[in-house]
Order: C-alpha cells, then structure tokens, then sequence
C-alpha cells in the first residue's frame, strides 16, 4: 500500500477520511495524493467556449483558494512525515478521481461521507457512490471521525459465497492482513434465500478452502433481510470494518440472487470497505 488518494472538499468528513489515510500512511510508508476537483461551469474553465476573458480570472481565483485550504490543510499534525502531493483539477469529480487514481497507480483511496443524509448524498454528491461501484482498487469509506488509532481487530466481510467471485476473498483476506485484523466471513440467511446452518457453513467452508484463505471465522447469521443482517452481526461483533464485494456498474454487492442495498452504506456507522467484483 504505496499510495492513497484522498479526495476532499475540504468538509469534516472529508478530514476524517484524511485522518485514517494518514495513520495508513504512516503504518505502511505510503505517499498520500490529496485531490481537490473544481466542478466549475465550462465558461469558467474555457474562456474560447466562454464570453469572453473575464472568465479566466474567476477560475484562477477558484484555483487560489483551493490551494490557501490546501496549505492551511497541510499543516495539521497528523500529516507531519508524511508525503503528501496536492492536486487540484478543473474536472468533472467522478472522473476525475478514476483518472488520478489510475494516473498515479493508487492502492487504495480513502472517501468521506456525510452520514444521514443518505448514500447518494455523500461528499461530492453522488460521486462516492459511482467511485465504489467501478473503482478497480479497494475504496474504504469513512462516515465518522474515528476515535484514537484506526486499529481494526474484527473485519466482517459478507459474501454469498459464490465460487466465481472468490478473487475479491483474495482481495479481502489481504486487506485485512495488511491491517493486522481478523477476518471473518458472514453469510446472512433470509426468509426469502434461506438454507440450513449446516449448508451454510459447508458453503462458506468450501468458498474460504478454494480460495486459499486460511485463519478466518466463518459465520452464518439469520435475518429479515441482508443489509440488517450485516448490520446486526456487525454490531454483535463489534466489528472495526465492514467489508463487501461491487459489481462495477450494476452497483452494490448482489447476494443471494437479489442485492445489497445502497443502505448498507448508508446506514452502517462503521466504516466500509468495497473490493470490486
């Protein structure tokens, strides 16, 4: 984990998202890549689309300011020995992201969120929700200011068990030995999709054995639903991280020939952590 990118708006959940990019940063040696998009209007941005040259000093001047917060930003103590490259980028801020985060050769890239107001209404609007459905590295998404150290113990990751997404167990399994946590591996049954304990657990057994991942719990917990389910078990456990698998385009994990619910992200405390499908 060489490289994080942050995208920020500078908000306070923005800066939680910062915080816990830093102590990765710190724990792994990472450079940190802090993204600021201007989603100016084309008329700011180009003055030959434009009116006229008027429009140039209005982007400058929006250019400006993002770099006095950068510079106010930089000066946090948590950021001290850090390596930390600033960008500023006149950009659509979905785009944007994809691009720097492919440009740059990221890792791993750190979002806020702003909690209640719903997924869809994240930092950036809808933007984080799009980064997680088509980013191709993992996205951890940070809803709170997370007290003390980001130290996980327990990371509940819920699959379906599905054999031909046994890649993104990979993925997880090394995410969490990366940050030193403990892997557990949630199939939630529900009225609708219900199977016996028994199959259950052989099913996640043979998922876990065929991947190759070794010292994770299996568990297999019953709910009304998937979303409260993860959510409930997540609690249970007090879990420092929820993990689950995007299917690009098609949006958030689809389990149990139905879908998880953008909900889940929206309503889960903990932060969250998706792996592309």
């Amino acid at each position: 984990m060489k490289k994080i990118l942050v995208p920020t708006d500078f908000s306070d959940q923005a800066e939680n998202a910062l915080k816990v990019a830093a102590q990765l940063a710190k724990k792994f040696k990472s450079e940190i890549y802090l993204l600021h998009m201007l989603e100016l209007p084309l008329q700011l941005i180009d003055p030959i689309q434009g009116s006229g040259s008027h429009n140039l000093p209005e982007s400058i001047f929006f250019m400006k300011l993002a770099h006095q917060r950068f510079a106010k930003l930089l000066k946090r103590p948590y950021l001290k020995d850090i390596q930390v490259h600033e960008t500023v980028l006149f950009h659509q801020a979905f785009e944007g992201i994809r691009e720097v985060s492919e440009e740059k050769n990221c890792d791993l890239i750190v979002m806020g969120s702003h909690g209640a107001s719903g997924f869809k209404e994240m930092f950036i609007g809808s933007n984080t929700e799009k980064v997680v459905r088509t980013s191709n590295i993992p996205v951890l998404v940070i809803k709170n200011e997370q007290p003390g150290d980001f130290i996980i113990e327990n990371f509940v990751f819920a699959t379906d068990a599905n054999h031909s997404n046994k890649h993104t167990l990979k993925k997880a399994a090394d995410f969490a030995k990366k940050i030193s946590a403990k892997l557990h591996l949630l199939y939630i049954n529900t009225p609708n999709n219900f199977m016996t304990s028994q199959d259950a657990y052989e099913r996640l057994e043979s998922f876990s054995n065929e991947s190759g991942i070794e010292n994770s719990g299996t568990h297999v917990y019953n709910d009304v639903s998937v979303e409260k389910g993860v959510l409930n078990f997540a609690k249970k456990m007090n879990a420092g991280l929820i993990g689950i698998s995007t299917h690009g385009r098609k949006g958030l994990a689809h389990f149990f020939n139905g879908s998880i619910s953008e909900d889940l992200v929206n309503h889960a405390k903990r932060p969250v952590v998706t792996f592309r499908i």
